[in-house]
């Protein structure tokens, strides 16, 4: 049984607020009833965590281990943000999935991609782009954040879609790649990953680079992420 009590305006809020008090940082509300890969829940809840400011300006020699530890724990605190949002929304009566990493972690496809990637939904709700790195970036805090999503059949205030990207002639994460995984063609929503970004090459560096710095073979870099100007913004801040 749908619950009616809500007005999509109010149930937005009440969630939001809700997710930001639980420790995300940003929310956006999403249609994607045309990527949907659940049937019936045709729309995104979306929402990041980012990065301390201190573990970003340390990475100018990416990947250290603060940043690999970090990025552990967010994975962690998002899959929880996540199951928490799923079951708000079931005990108001509505359906929900929380897209965490502990029930997709095995679920890549060919391009190190899900189905339905987390900043696939933060794009369409309005939140930001998908820099030159493959990233979701965004003007508060560049791509210095971790994503996840709820996909639901509950009425939410949809955001407005962001369908290109605001890199512009930018080529700061471009040059800081030294695997040379990023083309520099500006993204847009017609675009495949892999038409501007070789994931293959990014995988085959950072398990260098990660031996190097880390002493152990991992898929972590981060060097896109410090260069990006609007990271650089975000760390400066006091």
């Amino acid at each position: 049984m749908i619950n009616r009590k809500y007005s999509a305006m109010n149930l937005s809020l009440e969630l939001k607020n809700y997710l930001l008090n639980n420790g995300a940082t940003e929310v956006g509300f999403a249609d994607i009833t045309n990527f949907t890969p659940k049937n019936g829940l045709n729309n995104g809840v979306v929402f990041y965590i980012t990065y301390p400011k201190e573990i970003i300006r340390n990475m100018q020699n990416a990947p250290t281990p603060e940043y690999l530890k970090e990025l552990i724990s967010l994975n962690s605190r998002l899959d929880e943000l996540g199951m928490k949002c799923e079951e708000f929304l079931i005990d108001e009566g509505f359906n929900a999935y929380a897209q965490t990493k502990k029930r997709l972690g095995s679920d890549f496809g060919e391009f190190n991609s899900f189905e339905l990637p987390h900043k696939t939904i933060a794009t369409r709700a309005g939140l930001g782009w998908i820099g030159k790195s493959a990233l979701f970036t965004t003007k508060n805090y560049g791509s210095a954040l971790r994503l996840s999503s709820v996909l639901t059949d509950a009425p939410l205030d949809i955001g407005k879609p962001i369908l290109k990207s605001k890199c512009g002639k930018c080529m700061e994460c471009k040059d800081a790649c030294f695997g040379g995984a990023i083309s520099g063609l500006n993204w847009n929503y017609n675009l495949k990953r892999n038409d501007f970004y070789d994931d293959k090459k990014c995988e085959k560096y950072a398990l260098k680079i990660s031996e190097e710095n880390l002493g152990k073979a991992d898929t972590v870099c981060g060097k896109c992420i410090f260069a990006c100007p609007h990271t650089q913004k975000y760390i400066k801040k006091l």
